[in-house]
C-alpha cells in the first residue's frame, strides 16, 4: 500500500514571512479530509506545497511513493484563465495528458471517456461549447470531468465551491462521495462546516499553525474554533522565520 501523505516540520513563507509555520501531520490515507481555517489561515499555501509548487521554508512534504502524476490538482476557479478559446471536450481530454503529453493525438478511446466524464458531471453534450461561455457552475463541472480522466489516486481541490449554486454543489459533492468510496484520498479547502461535517470525516483546522487534525466531530468545536481565530488575529506578519529543528508543540499527531 502506498504510504500517507505526510507534512513534517513544516514552514512555509513569502518574502521570507511565514505563512504556515512548524506543521506537521499525516493526511487519512483513501479518505476526505477537509482543510479548514480562518481566512489568511496559510490554506492554500498548504495546497500549493502539497502539490509541490511551492518549495518549503523548513521542514518537508513526504510524498511517500508517489509522483506528481499520482496527484490531481484544482486550484481556486479566480486562478484560471478561461480567455484562452478552449472547448469543453479539449478542456477536459488534458486530463489525459500524463499518458498522451500536452500535444499528443487524442484517441477515440480518450474521447469516449470525456464524454462519459461530462455526463457523470451533468454536462452531456456541452463538448463543442467554449469554456469562456459557462457560467462558474458550468465550468466548475468541467474541471471535475478532467479531474475524473486523471483518475488520479490523490485528488487536492482548493475552495471548489466558491460562488457555486446548491444544485452543482450537491452534484459535486456526490462526485467527492464517489472518489471516496473508491479509496482515494482527498483534501479540500472548504468554509461551510455543514459540507465538512456531513462529506469529509477528517479535517485539518490550520490558523498558520496547526490547531487541531483529526475526525471532523473532534476538531470542529467551539474551543478550538475560537482559538483558530485567536491565533490568526494574533499572527504578527512582520516576525522573523523561526529556526526551531523540532516539531511544533501543537502539532498533530498521525492520523490514521
Amino acid at each position: 500500500m502506498t504510504s500517507p501523505l505526510r507534512i513534517e516540520n513544516l514552514t512555509l513563507t513569502y518574502h521570507r514571512h511565514p505563512v504556515v509555520h512548524h506543521a506537521s501531520g499525516e493526511f487519512a490515507q483513501g479518505e476526505a479530509t477537509a482543510l479548514v481555517g480562518p481566512n489568511g489561515a496559510g490554506k492554500s499555501t498548504l495546497m500549493k506545497a502539497l502539490v509541490g509548487l511551492l518549495k518549503p521554508n523548513h521542514g518537508r512534504v513526504d510524498f511517500g511513493q508517489r509522483t506528481r502524476r499520482d496527484i490531481a490538482y484544482l486550484p481556486q476557479q479566480a486562478a484560471i484563465d478561461r480567455s484562452f478559446p478552449l472547448s469543453v471536450a479539449d478542456c477536459v481530454q488534458l486530463g489525459h495528458w500524463h499518458g498522451s503529453g500536452w500535444f499528443g493525438k487524442v484517441s477515440h478511446r480518450a474521447r469516449h471517456q470525456a464524454e462519459h466524464a461530462l455526463e457523470a458531471v451533468g454536462l452531456a453534450g456541452f463538448e463543442s461549447r467554449n469554456v469562456d461561455e459557462l457560467s462558474a457552475g458550468q465550468f466548475q463541472r468541467v474541471l471535475f470531468a478532467r479531474i475524473l480522466l486523471q483518475d488520479a489516486p490523490v485528488i487536492l481541490l482548493d475552495e471548489p465551491f466558491t460562488a457555486l449554486d446548491s444544485k452543482t454543489t450537491a452534484d459535486l459533492l456526490a462526485v467527492i462521495d464517489r472518489w471516496r468510496q473508491e479509496g482515494r484520498t482527498i483534501i479540500a479547502v472548504l468554509h461551510d462546516f455543514e459540507q465538512v461535517r456531513s462529506h469529509f470525516a477528517h479535517t485539518l483546522l490550520l490558523a498558520k499553525e496547526v490547531i487541531a487534525w483529526g475526525a471532523t466531530d473532534s476538531v470542529l468545536t467551539p474551543h478550538n474554533l475560537a482559538r483558530a481565530n485567536a491565533m490568526a488575529q494574533a499572527w504578527d506578519e512582520r516576525a522573523p522565520v523561526c529556526h526551531r529543528d523540532d516539531p511544533a508543540p501543537e502539532a498533530a499527531p498521525a492520523v490514521r
